[in-house]
């Protein structure tokens, strides 16, 4: 077997495999056309809760899954716990108290810290809910507006700007309306940003690397035109 030369034409770019075309404006965008928002959202402890409030929540849950008309998906996202930032505090803490007890047991404390997440490997679970929003499933149109929608063009590249509109409006619609159902149950949510949507994805599927070289703020990263 050959190793390939200098000359060897690289193969194709991963974003061939990927179902991505763009993420823009809080969304992900398909490449068939349709539009993706991610909402981050608490936990709970069932157990905890008293019978009535478990059957409040079973309730609300029951009439979130009887409200939906098209599919979602629930990602939990387990990760090794990233205390970098707690540590970084911890050590301007240290530099800033004059007072050698305490210095001591900031160092000895910070050190515990580290070797505890190192040792105990602990991780943080994050939950995210996707929705979807698909022009031929918006049932407030007839059938055959829906498939012009999606026809004229059905690629994402070709994409009109009054078809985004359009699909930034019914998403984000759905979306405010998941968030309200979502907190009936005691759960809080966020709706990824598009800065929050390309470190996800990236995280996803580069985990490695996103832990040892952090993303910058997109809006800062200047492409040629």
């Amino acid at each position: 077997m050959t190793s390939p030369t200098p000359s060897s034409k690289p193969g194709p770019a991963t974003q061939r495999y990927l179902d991505i075309a763009e993420i823009r404006d809080d969304m992900v965008i398909m490449n068939d056309g349709t539009v993706r928002s991610v909402l981050l959202v608490s936990s709970i402890n069932f157990a905890l809760k008293s019978e009535d409030e478990q059957e409040a929540i079973i309730s609300a849950y029951v009439t979130f899954l009887n409200g939906l008309d098209y599919p979602i998906q629930v990602v939990i996202q387990s990760r090794r716990m990233n205390i970098d930032a707690y540590i970084a505090a911890l050590g301007e803490q240290q530099k800033k108290t004059e007072n050698e007890l305490l210095r001591t047991q900031i160092v000895d404390y910070t050190a515990f810290v580290s070797q505890l997440v190192e040792l105990g490997h602990i991780m943080q679970k994050r939950f995210y809910v996707v929705l979807p929003y698909d022009p031929l499933t918006n049932k407030k149109r007839g059938f055959f507006q829906r498939l012009s929608m999606v026809l004229s063009p059905a690629a994402a590249a070709k994409l009109n700007e009054k078809q985004l509109e359009d699909r930034r409006e019914q998403l984000g619609r759905r979306t405010s309306m998941a968030s309200g159902n979502l907190l009936s149950m005691g759960l809080q949510t966020a709706r990824l940003d598009t800065q929050g949507l390309i470190e996800l994805y990236y995280d996803a599927y580069n985990p490695d690397l996103f832990e040892a070289e952090r993303m910058g703020d997109m809006a800062n990263i200047r492409t040629e035109e």
